[in-house]
């Protein structure tokens, strides 16, 4: 797991509109980097959809948001298109952001044991410097929080 004051790893990955992007792109600017386990679950949703709601006021804090999950380019323009989201989602079949963030985890539910996303933020600055880790994010609410701990007005746990 990348902890908070290390450099956050590279990595290039084909985006929801067919370019390739890097993170190394995003330097100068803050980024949200949010990796979520699959496009249209109701968790999964229900976050993007607090980002997109946020995301000017984002914008305003000069933060850029990126979305990562291991679906398919065109899985991620449909949930884009489907719930209007204005920033970019990453897609990454083969796992290989997930393991360099070590959110790809072992799960389990219904008893049953398996391997997953594990909803995680980081929060990089200008620099690529990881300020803020969110493990096992709840999504309510989440966007918020994120927001006013890029204003330094908050410093949770969550």
């Amino acid at each position: 797991m990348v902890n908070e004051g290390e450099e956050a790893p590279n990595f290039t990955l084909q985006a929801d509109d067919g370019r390739k992007v890097s993170l190394k792109d995003y330097r100068g600017k803050k980024v949200v980097l949010y990796f979520y386990p699959k496009d249209g679950t109701p968790g999964c949703t229900r976050e993007a959809i607090e980002f997109r709601d946020m995301a000017k006021e984002f914008e305003k804090e000069g933060v850029k948001i990126i979305g990562v999950s291991k679906d398919s380019v065109k899985s991620h323009q449909k949930f884009k298109q489907k719930h209007n989201l204005p920033f970019t989602l990453l897609s990454d079949p083969e796992g290989k952001a997930l393991d360099l963030y070590g959110v790809w985890k072992k799960k389990s539910l219904y008893g049953r044991t398996f391997m997953g996303t594990e909803r995680t933020t980081f929060l990089v600055d200008e620099n690529g410097i990881v300020k803020r880790v969110y493990n096992k994010v709840k999504v309510k609410g989440h966007a918020q929080i994120c927001l006013l701990d890029l204003k330094g007005k908050v410093k949770t746990d969550s």
